[in-house]
């Protein structure tokens, strides 16, 4: 009896860890994918509801039900739904377009109207300017609710920032659509000797972070290709003389060297990252 006694109560144990445990990787698991795409972790909870309800106990079926509901969320109900929260998904056409189907995928593709119809407007002066070329852009706000973070950004929470990337060029001087990693982040366009090192500047002060994105490249790409200061002063020209624009941030050292000379370019600050891979524009 003594032994029965123990055994149930061991078993007991092992019964409380298992469900702790199971409890503890669904919790990971929903907050992951809410951090990474918003609606992605409501959508886990719903999948496992319909199978047990459905009495599906397999893996692979949670994980068919799941990837059916974010598919039909993402490409046909959120895109229907965002502009109660005042955000539509960003028109791709043949002058704009995500620099990787991430962005769509993980609904980090989401501006106000107005944000839109600027990106249009500046998509069509930029191919007018250099022709074939696309305004390609990198994360921008989720579909819902404002103040809802777009990690790892701080501010992408309101449906009027976007990050678009820079313009560059061939060994022959030719402006190109290809960039430099495949996330589009996290390939700088370091500083010369000569200019000033921002990125040392704000590391000396504490904030480590600054140049964490040189880990989100996903991978180096296109080494042949460097930076067009011509393109990327062209593009930035374009934003900037626009009315509705608040911010453009850019790091110290490119500002200087395309000469670029306007009260809207913002420094962004240490506790930021540094933006010598990519643009950010923000609307008021």
């Amino acid at each position: 009896m003594k032994f029965c006694g123990g055994k149930e109560i061991t078993n007991t144990k092992t019964n409380t860890k298992n469900v702790i445990l199971k409890y503890f990787l669904l919790s990971l698991i929903f907050i992951i994918l809410t951090i990474i795409t918003q609606v992605g972790g409501i959508l886990y909870i719903l999948s496992i509801y319909l199978a047990k309800k459905f009495k599906l106990t397999k893996p692979i079926h949670r994980l068919s039900i799941f990837i059916v509901l974010y598919l039909i969320s993402t490409f046909i109900l959120v895109p229907i739904i965002a502009p109660v929260f005042g955000r539509e998904k960003i028109d791709n056409t043949d002058f704009i377009e995500p620099h990787t189907f991430f962005y769509t995928l993980m609904n980090r593709n989401y501006v106000s109207p107005e944000l839109n119809e600027l990106l249009r407007d500046i998509s069509i002066e930029l191919e007018n300017k250099h022709k074939g070329i696309k305004l390609v852009y990198l994360d921008a706000n989720f579909p819902f609710i404002d103040k809802f973070p777009l990690l790892p950004h701080l501010s992408h929470n309101d449906g009027n920032k976007i990050d678009i990337c820079f313009i560059y060029q061939d060994s022959k001087g030719k402006i190109v659509n290809n960039k430099r990693s495949v996330s589009g982040y996290g390939v700088f366009e370091a500083p010369n000797p000569t200019e000033l090192d921002q990125t040392s500047e704000c590391k000396k002060k504490g904030y480590w972070q600054y140049d964490y994105p040189k880990y989100l490249t996903f991978g180096s790409i296109n080494d042949e290709i460097s930076f067009s200061e011509i393109g990327t002063k062209n593009l930035i020209n374009l934003i900037l003389r626009n009315k509705n624009v608040e911010k453009l941030f850019l790091e110290p050292h490119l500002v200087k060297r395309l000469n670029l000379n306007n009260s809207k370019i913002r420094f962004h600050g240490c506790r930021a990252v540094r933006h010598d891979d990519h643009i950010h524009l923000q609307i008021k």
